[in-house]
């Protein structure tokens, strides 16, 4: 055995060369005699059985010829001992810092072994280990070194981002969408076609509209998905390129329709007037011309402009009215509503109209 580090005992690690010391012992072989077989010093394979040294390429050959065990074995053998090392080693080189992120971390990762996304354990320190391979570092604390963690860190003071709930929620979103394959490559010009039948989908129930939507993204080679918000993570949508495939990932904050569609409306304004290079995240604080684009267009894709101004000049609005101006519009009441609340800041305006999606994230 090779003794304990700090913190947790290698004792239950088995070298290869416990396994090389049971065959010979069964086969009543002494270390000076499988020296002999293999070519190999006596000293060379004690150290080798005592844990000291590893099994090489060549003596792992010569084994196969002394033992008649093959090369591969104990090639394997010694790959999944030196694995268990690191590991191991990793666990005891676990910070304070580390656990403590883990910690901020706990929604996301109840969320990922729930959806199998990754392996569940109580143990607080594989749980890091476990984190540190889903979001792909070496260390939890380099996350915020990373690219495209800059506009978070200017927004994290008066907006409560947690850069790293931000970066497991994007790796979430590349996660659900990686193995979606896209027929069609990413065109924008077909995506504009589409928006009256984006706008139909409202109108079925919301399994079927969430269905119907990845479908329709898809045929413009958009892989569509709808991901679950986390505290810590202000975020709208998250928009990546890669190769011929984008993804358009939206979180869900709130229930009302208003809110999904206008914000679905938002982010496929990002993708028409490609506000993107590789990737785009939408977050909540950020106001700017691209923001404010992007918040027109919604608008007016969602309700007519000259015919919303038109509505408003009868007056007295009652929901009868929201009601037949909405069926005009092709959109839900809410939709109107949603957009009457908003002008009017009038955040109480027939709400118990608004209809309310229940989703299943």
């Amino acid at each position: 055995m090779m003794g304990k580090m700090n913190g947790l005992s290698l004792d239950l690690i088995v070298h290869p060369g416990e396994t090389i010391k049971e065959v010979i012992e069964d086969r009543n072989m002494t270390q000076e005699e499988l020296a002999i077989r293999t070519g190999y010093s006596a000293k060379h394979v004690s150290e080798i059985i005592s844990g000291k040294k590893s099994i090489s390429s060549r003596f792992a050959n010569s084994l196969e010829y002394a033992l008649n065990i093959p090369t591969e074995f104990w090639i394997n053998l010694q790959g999944i001992y030196d694995k268990e090392v690191c590991e191991l080693e990793n666990i005891n080189n676990i910070s304070s810092i580390e656990l403590e992120i883990s910690n901020d971390l706990k929604d996301i990762v109840k969320y990922c072994e729930k959806n199998n996304i990754m392996p569940c354990s109580s143990n607080k320190q594989i749980t890091v280990l476990n984190l540190r391979k889903f979001l792909n570092v070496t260390n939890l604390n380099k996350i915020p070194s990373l690219p495209f963690q800059q506009m978070a860190f200017r927004g994290s003071k008066k907006n409560k981002v947690n850069i790293y709930v931000l970066h497991a929620w994007k790796k979430i979103c590349e996660h659900l969408t990686e193995k979606v394959s896209v027929v069609n490559s990413f065109d924008k010009e077909k995506l504009k076609l589409k928006y009256d039948d984006i706008k139909k989908t409202m109108f079925l129930p919301i399994d079927q509209m969430v269905e119907k939507l990845k479908e329709i993204f898809l045929d413009c080679g958009i892989v569509f998905e709808i991901v679950k918000h986390f505290t810590g993570a202000p975020v709208q949508g998250f928009i990546q390129k890669k190769d011929n495939k984008v993804i358009l990932c939206m979180t869900i904050r709130q229930s009302f329709s208003d809110i999904f569609w206008f914000t679905l409306f938002h982010e496929i304004a990002h993708l028409v007037n490609e506000d993107f290079i590789n990737q785009y995240v939408d977050y909540n604080f950020v106001e700017s011309e691209v923001e404010k684009k992007a918040d027109t267009f919604a608008r007016n894709i969602l309700i007519n402009e000259n015919d919303y101004k038109e509505f408003l000049q009868k007056g007295n609005i009652k929901y009868i009215d929201i009601k037949n101006f909405a069926s005009s519009q092709n959109v839900l009441p809410g939709i109107v509503i949603g957009r009457l609340q908003n002008d009017m800041k009038d955040y109480t305006f027939l709400t118990k109209y608004k209809e309310q999606y229940k989703w299943n994230y």
